[in-house]
């Protein structure tokens, strides 16, 4: 049998260099936050825009244009930016809701403090089953769900309207994640086609 891969959605995995440092995790950490559905959110929703995050910064953005270049290979001089960034804080009996990024084409999570072994995100198929069929061996084919362990100094990038969500963690570490949205800036569509759409960043 010869399965094609048709369609597929990306979530592509990238690796800070170096670990943060005490500078940065502290100004992380020491973030004023309030209660989200299911853990905490930093008040900050330009995070990523701090002077103390320059670097992160930078490496998000290369990140997430080495994905948008791969993934969207644009015709026109067409990139993404970044919209909106914050910290989330999860600690032991708290989750993160099944949800999406609307008004965002690619969001991402980076991870200042996680551990490999306890630590996942879940993502869930975008879509609704018209026939549940009952599975005896999961794969990306039949799931309707798949996990990713996550650490710290790892980042996510995945289409906005993907589905995701942060099971009750059962262990005493806090784990900490920054999420960040994005949009398009340059031009897309066609006049030819009267789909086109000149969009600049704010």
């Amino acid at each position: 049998m010869n399965i094609n891969n048709l369609f597929p959605t990306p979530v592509a995995f990238f690796k800070f260099g170096r670990d943060l440092t005490n500078v940065e995790l502290e100004f992380i950490k020491n973030q004023e936050h309030y209660n989200n559905e299911g853990n905490t959110t930093s008040k900050d929703r330009k995070i990523l825009k701090s002077k103390e995050l320059t670097e992160l910064r930078e490496f998000v953005e290369d990140s997430m244009l080495t994905y948008f270049k791969a993934i969207h290979a644009p015709k026109f001089d067409v990139n993404l930016y970044l919209t909106q960034s914050w910290a989330n804080y999860t600690e032991q009996g708290q989750y993160h809701h099944k949800h999406s990024h609307p008004n965002s084409v690619v969001s991402g999570v980076f991870y200042p403090q996680a551990n490999k072994e306890v630590d996942k995100i879940y993502f869930y198929k975008d879509g609704y089953e018209r026939i549940n069929i009952p599975t005896a061996d999961f794969n990306p084919y039949n799931s309707e769900s798949w996990w990713f362990e996550v650490s710290a100094g790892d980042l996510i990038l995945f289409p906005s309207h993907l589905p995701h969500m942060v099971k009750t963690k059962e262990d005493d570490n806090t784990r900490i994640s920054i999420a960040f949205n994005t949009f398009v800036k340059g031009y897309i569509g066609s006049d030819e086609n009267l789909t086109g759409l000149n969009l600049r960043e704010e």
